[in-house]
């Protein structure tokens, strides 16, 4: 592991492995550079691939006010310290993050994005008006479990009674280490969780090649939002992967990242 600090001076962990063109990889929720480590031995075989840890997470410091800004700032720091500039993978969230970091000037030569939250229609309910003010007083008052069911409950649409049954799974502990960072999240998804269509003008600055992936397995709102995101350029490209959900098996996504990364 290494650091380096963003412009705030907040230091943020990273990783890398392999050797070629360099790869970032920016998570989404709860996500930590660990849970990057399968698509980036992956990837490693062909390029340098920078997994870290989004501010708040893991061996990451924070700040006492959050900006999204500062989260691209972050970005911005790691794509520096690894040469210069990449190439940038995001995942749900993180695809959304690293969207507004190429629309905002960042030195990413291609991008590819696989299922960003978007809700653009009614095939399932917006988010609350108040989610985020909301989440934040959970955090606020350090009920990070009550946070993390709030997310599971209102942002990815699963049953209250599923939610209450894993929280007595193993792996919930580590969900609340991050629910900190939840109200992140979504200040960094803004509006495009609303039930509306996205913004046509929002990342028309990005003219980068980007590669928008969905399964067709999984929410059919995510595969819809891909679709609506993917038709608001030519640079943009829908790749759909059958029998795939949010949770991509990683052996078909890497072939898919190396050959579209290897592209000028």
């Amino acid at each position: 592991m290494d650091q380096v600090f963003s412009a705030d001076g907040t230091a943020i962990a990273h990783e890398r492995r392999g050797s070629g063109p360099v790869v970032v990889l920016v998570g989404g929720a709860f996500m930590t550079r660990h849970d990057s480590a399968p698509l980036a031995e992956r990837l490693a075989e062909h390029f340098t691939v920078v997994t870290y840890d989004r501010r708040g997470r893991g061996d990451s410091g924070d700040a006492p006010v959050y900006e999204v800004r500062r989260e691209i700032e972050d970005l911005d720091a790691v794509i520096a310290a690894a040469g210069g500039t990449a190439r940038v993978f995001g995942m749900s969230s993180g695809a959304v993050l690293a969207l507004h970091a190429a629309a905002g000037g960042s030195a990413i030569g291609r991008l590819a994005l696989y299922e960003p939250p978007f809700i653009t229609d009614d095939s399932r309910p917006p988010l609350p008006a108040d989610y985020v003010p909301h989440l934040e007083g959970l955090v606020e008052r350090g009920a990070y479990g009550d946070a993390v069911a709030y997310f599971l409950t209102a942002a990815v649409g699963m049953p209250a009674e599923a939610v209450a049954g894993m929280r007595q799974a193993p792996f919930w502990a580590g969900m609340e280490a991050t629910a900190r960072t939840l109200p992140y999240d979504g200040r960094v998804m803004g509006d495009t969780m609303s039930g509306r269509p996205l913004p046509a003008d929002r990342w028309r600055s990005v003219t980068v090649p980007v590669l928008v992936g969905s399964g067709d397995a999984g929410d059919p709102h995510m595969l819809t939002g891909a679709r609506e995101l993917a038709e608001l350029g030519g640079n943009f490209i829908l790749r759909t992967f059958p029998g795939q959900g949010h949770d991509i098996d990683p052996g078909l996504l890497a072939p898919v990242l190396t050959d579209f990364f290897a592209g000028e």
